[in-house]
């Protein structure tokens, strides 16, 4: 009797355990849209609100500069409290940036709304990890990790393709709303799901100095910054591109952007088959795809033919390179997932953030065509970058072998 309880009681916690990995995924999904779907709009919130095409793209900085600050000071300061409590708090964060920025009435309220939503943002990818670590055994993380980016997928095909067709169809505000709405069921669904999850001791800042000297660590950091800061450079603005370059209406431009997400969907597979075998070249293989296909359209991108292929190409290297990132981590930090967590994502929100204030400086100056030539030269040294390494590592293990 007791031994059949017991496996009753095994199997009952083994699927509370996964429905809480499905929150999570579900709480990814609702930051990530609300971090991209600017990028779908900056065309109607820069009329709306006045302001320049990259002006409107600092509203991308924004949630960059905070989360970038919000992820290492949301795991030291908050390290003595339950993960469960911390990660509803954060989320609150999404529905109440969310709704805010659907009702801004100047740039000002709309860059307050993108500050709340990077520290939600932040605080929740800095943990993300660690916690997924506390739901499931460590031989179950890939596939728990697998869940969780697939937030990121979904959010990556969704976010710029529904964003700017209900931007056409009912104004951006209504397009944050939804965005709203999706973090009110991502925080009922988190509340319902995961158990509590007290502190295991909080993290320093001496802990994150201590994991920041392994030179594996600070490679992954290096290339995180190129790949990314060149990425969103060009993200940030490519429906400003797509208009005034290869000249899409707003049906084309939704469908391209759609094409962006479905191959991100699908590189976000891909990027795990091949981080399983060798996560450097998983990693220079994305950036040198990013690299490849933003030089592409700076060089040839008047071609609507070029533009939406290309743009879906890059889809999907992007979508390749953060599991890349992920499975990185897991490698070299997996003792300390909350300090290594919280430096990736500084790094990567450092990076969105310089990406978007260079490329607004360059639209501005040069127009969408150079800040692909940018991004481009950008990402392809973060290729550099970690494929250098990664032959640098091979050697190391074949000298070791002989």
């Amino acid at each position: 009797m007791n031994s059949t309880q017991d496996t009753m009681g095994s199997r009952s916690e083994n699927r509370a355990a996964w429905a809480g990995v499905v929150s999570l995924s579900l709480g990814v999904f609702g930051l990530v849209t609300a971090e991209f779907l600017p990028a779908s709009l900056l065309t109607p919130i820069s009329q709306d609100l006045g302001v320049s095409i990259g002006a409107a793209g600092q509203s991308v900085t924004m949630t960059a500069v905070i989360g970038a600050i919000a992820g290492p000071a949301i795991v030291v300061g908050t390290g003595r409290f339950d993960r469960r409590l911390t990660l509803l708090a954060l989320t609150s964060l999404l529905v109440v940036s969310s709704f805010i920025a659907a009702f801004s009435s100047g740039f000002i309220m709309l860059l307050l709304s993108r500050a709340l939503l990077g520290i939600g943002l932040g605080g929740f990818w800095a943990m993300s990890l660690a916690l997924a670590m506390r739901l499931v055994p460590e031989e179950r993380m890939p596939r728990a990790m697998a869940i969780i980016m697939g937030g990121v997928s979904v959010a990556t095909v969704c976010a710029a393709p529904v964003g700017a067709w209900v931007g056409e169809v009912l104004g951006w505000r209504f397009a944050f709303g939804i965005t709203g709405g999706l973090g009110v069921l991502a925080l009922a669904t988190q509340a319902l799901t995961l158990p509590a999850m007290p502190s295991n001791g909080p993290a320093s800042l001496d802990t994150m100095a201590a994991v920041l000297r392994r030179p594996a660590l600070r490679v992954a950091l290096g290339t995180v910054l190129l790949v990314v800061a060149g990425h969103f450079a060009g993200f940030t603005f490519i429906r400003p591109f797509l208009e005034d370059v290869p000249h899409f209406g707003i049906d084309g431009v939704s469908r391209i952007l759609l094409a962006f997400g479905i191959g991100g969907f699908f590189g976000n597979f891909a990027g795990g088959f091949l981080a399983e075998r060798n996560t450097a070249l998983s990693l220079t293989l994305a950036a040198g795809g990013i690299a490849i296909m933003a030089i592409l359209l700076s060089l040839a991108g008047a071609s609507p033919v070029v533009a939406a292929v290309v743009t879906g190409l890059w889809g999907f290297a992007f979508g390749a390179f953060p599991v890349g990132v992920q499975s990185f981590i897991n490698q070299v930090a997996s003792d300390e997932p909350e300090s290594a967590g919280a430096l990736m994502l500084t790094t990567f929100q450092v990076a969105i953030s310089s990406g978007a204030v260079l490329g607004g400086v360059i639209v501005d100056i040069q127009g969408p065509t150079g800040v692909f030539a940018f991004a481009g030269l950008s990402a392809l040294a973060g290729a550099t970058l970690i494929g250098l390494a990664g032959r640098a590592r091979l050697a190391a293990a074949v000298t070791a072998s002989e």
